[in-house]
């Protein structure tokens, strides 16, 4: 069992390999959203049987489909609570940051980050070393000055009732439709592929 094969099935199946960390012994994958995600999904029978959460319930088939291939057990974001620390397996896995506007980022998809599931391998399994930037070191922050209500900070937190009051107003329309101004002024958020269609989907979920 190796990372590139677990990285391969993973893409097989629309996901996006976003990280890898050693703990207690064991291995855990983190995987994603990314530009082959959409396709995947949108034709999948959790997109187009009308029921609720479809991407939790696309993810938790996918990601377990995974876990039975690779002898090893799956976590999700849903999962409790108590909810599993996917926060701090991310940080911890050398490949996301925290942004200026605390969000964290991530190299290969910028803001737009959507985590799906962690596999949780019963061993340790060879992991490259992680020497990888935060893409925010050269950056100019446009993030920081999007957001129209500015709503968004590492260093205020995150203004939730600022944030949903102005997605009720006509103003707050065109995040609902193709997602978030601070998450796309991020340079980096555009390798996502993200559609004004995914964007959307996110959005509802975010803010019914």
């Amino acid at each position: 069992m190796t990372l590139d094969a677990i990285q391969a099935a993973a893409a097989d199946v629309g996901l996006l390999t976003m990280g890898a960390l050693h703990e207690d012994g064991k291995t855990i994958v983190l995987f994603g959203t990314g530009p082959d995600f959409w396709a995947a999904f949108s034709a999948s029978p959790e997109c187009l049987d009308g029921d609720s959460h479809p991407v939790d319930r696309w993810s938790k088939r996918v990601v377990g489909d995974l876990a039975q291939t690779f002898d090893s057990t799956c976590q999700f974001p849903s999962d409790g609570p108590p909810y599993p620390p996917f926060i701090r397996w991310a940080l911890r896995s050398g490949q996301f940051f925290q942004s200026p506007v605390g969000m964290m980022v991530h190299p290969e998809v910028g803001l737009m980050i959507s985590l799906r599931g962690a596999l949780i391998l019963p061993t340790e399994i060879p992991l490259p070393q992680q020497d990888t930037p935060s893409p925010c070191r050269t950056c100019e922050a446009p993030c920081t000055t999007a957001c129209p209500v500015d709503a968004l900070s590492a260093e205020s937190g995150y203004d939730v009732t600022g944030c949903h009051s102005f997605l009720d107003t006509d103003g707050g329309s065109e995040c609902m439709s193709r997602g978030c101004i601070a998450r796309r002024a991020c340079p980096h958020s555009d390798k996502a592929g993200r559609t004004d269609a995914q964007s959307a989907l996110h959005m509802r979920s975010f803010h019914p």
